[in-house]
């Protein structure tokens, strides 16, 4: 029991990473530490359990029938952790720092700008933008807040949808003038977006045609664009008031996607928190002819 008693709950962090990744390499990267910490940190509870938790395959690090049983106690322990962490947050008064999660266009693109133009509004705070492909897990305290394009499905969270973001197929300036349709290459997502309405609008109009480039993130494709590599969707926002850029006529244009902002229920009782998410909801309103305009 003393051996037990001393045991650091940096390993049951480590346990927790290596059971959900299944491997050293993918552990260590969520964890960004060493494969060889994982692996050290992995010894050391097992000693300190007296129990064998993996099975060390070529495959991967499988969980024994032990350690199965103790990854979902100890998931427990990281959402009571978690939990301290939010009520604690609670008491803190409009400082400190709150964490933004958005998909690359809309943070880097949209909202910085905005958020840039009434930074005095939130001066106290220091607010990390961070632009992610990925959807950041607000339950594991990965953001305090997320942007997110389309309906969030993650239980739990408290999710209020501020507007909708509309697309348009859009060239270089002159890229179609001296090209037939069947000439015409394109610009799209890689595989890991290759879901997105907005890309499979893409797929069907595309055809037989080639991708001249396909990138994981609407700026790059928008940049591809200027240099007249083919034709992308990209939102009005980034589009319709570049010089660079021509919006192609089309009879049915891409879907439009909605705005979502989420936020785990216990984060938004912060002060700081609920500041932030309330110029989100005035800088998403505001801009709303920007992000949806009007046809014609």
């Amino acid at each position: 029991m003393n051996t037990q008693m001393k045991m650091d709950w940096d390993d049951v962090r480590v346990f927790l990473a290596l059971a959900r990744a299944g491997s050293l390499a993918a552990a260590a990267r969520t964890l960004r530490v060493e494969h060889t910490t994982v692996a050290r940190r992995i010894a050391q509870l097992e000693q300190a359990l007296g129990l064998h938790l993996f099975d060390r395959l070529p495959r991967g690090w499988i969980l024994t029938s032990e350690g199965e049983q103790l990854a979902g106690r100890a998931a427990q322990m990281e959402e009571q952790a978690f939990e301290f962490m939010r009520e604690a947050a609670d008491g803190v008064p409009l400082s400190g720092t709150v964490r933004l999660s958005a998909a690359p266009s809309l943070g880097q693109e949209f909202l910085l700008p905005r958020l840039g133009a009434i930074h005095q509004r939130w001066a106290s705070i220091t607010l990390e933008l961070v632009v992610e492909t990925r959807v950041a897990v607000l339950s594991r305290r990965e953001a305090d807040l997320a942007l997110r394009i389309g309906r969030p499905q993650d239980p739990g969270l408290a999710a209020r949808l501020l507007g909708s973001m509309a697309y348009g197929l859009y060239c270089r300036a002159g890229y179609t003038a001296g090209r037939s349709e069947a000439q015409w290459r394109f610009i799209g997502y890689d595989d890991s977006l290759a879901h997105a309405p907005e890309h499979q609008w893409l797929e069907s109009l595309r055809g037989n045609r080639s991708y001249a480039l396909r990138a994981n993130t609407l700026p790059l494709q928008r940049d591809a664009v200027r240099m007249g590599l083919g034709l992308a969707v990209l939102p009005h926002f980034m589009a319709a008031a570049d010089p660079q850029l021509e919006r192609v006529p089309v009879d049915a244009g891409p879907v439009a996607r909605e705005i979502w902002l989420v936020v785990h229920p216990d984060v938004r009782r912060s002060p700081r928190v609920r500041l932030i998410a309330d110029l989100l909801v005035e800088v998403v309103g505001a801009g709303a002819d920007v992000l949806a305009p009007s046809p014609g």
